[in-house]
């Protein structure tokens, strides 16, 4: 009887555990590029929405005509944008309130919600980053539990044999060494998407943070009403 050495013969006369190692790689795989395209087109438009958000920040006019105009078209604020409605609009409150808070207190208070803003937007960019270095740190060891296991069982089977061939032997250690190679593509593309991503959104955390501290100057002078604030 021919031995299918294909790869597909090669996957349906592996083991269960064999199988079972390779449905969970083939598994994290699909996960992996889900996360990565999903991360890659969030943080894009990010990177876009803050760009054309701090542009129009520094093109002139009063923060509260930004204000308007944002939400005049309606626009989802996110990144730079969600940063500044949310030290505008304490700020806002900070003016219309019936307790007046004095100009420290009520930039601390702007601050504070800036702090909250930013470490949000960070939060929603960062998820799904913990997953694809879980898959990045584990696939490889996963695929070289299926190796070893799947050459074990070719030595069980040579050693219950009394004359071993070739034939007998590849077999268990081709569709072993199957197991590395889904491990190893499973995890080389979470490695270098995670590293890629990690370094994308360090860059926008320090963007925003720039920007929130830039915020932060404008309305100080505002709140002391020194000449040149845009509040």
């Amino acid at each position: 009887m021919n031995q299918d050495f294909s790869i597909i013969g090669l996957l349906l006369n592996a083991s269960v555990v064999v199988k079972l190692v390779l449905l969970v790689l083939l598994s994290s795989s699909v996960l992996s590029w889900t996360i990565i395209l999903a991360k890659r087109g969030l943080l894009a438009k990010t990177r876009n929405s803050s760009e054309d958000f701090e542009e129009r920040f520094w093109s002139g006019g009063t923060l509260t005509d930004l204000y308007d105009k944002l939400h005049a078209n309606g626009e989802e604020t996110t990144g730079l944008s969600s940063i500044f409605e949310a030290g505008y609009e304490e700020f806002a409150r900070q003016q219309q309130g019936a307790d007046h808070l004095s100009a420290d207190d009520a930039l601390a208070s702007v601050q504070r919600q800036m702090r909250v803003s930013q470490a949000r937007e960070v939060e929603k960019l960062e998820g799904g980053l913990p997953v694809l270095a879980i898959i990045g740190s584990t696939a490889v060891y996963v695929g070289l539990f299926g190796t070893v296991w799947g050459i074990m069982e070719a030595f069980i089977a040579i050693g219950n044999v009394k004359q071993a061939s070739l034939a007998m032997v590849a077999p268990g250690i081709a569709e072993a060494l199957i197991s590395t190679a889904i491990g190893l593509f499973a995890a080389i593309p979470a490695v270098v998407a995670y590293n890629l991503f990690a370094s994308r959104l360090d860059h926008l955390e320090g963007r925003f943070g720039t920007f929130a501290e830039e915020l932060a100057g404008i309305i100080e002078r505002g709140l002391h009403g020194v000449g040149g604030g845009r509040a």
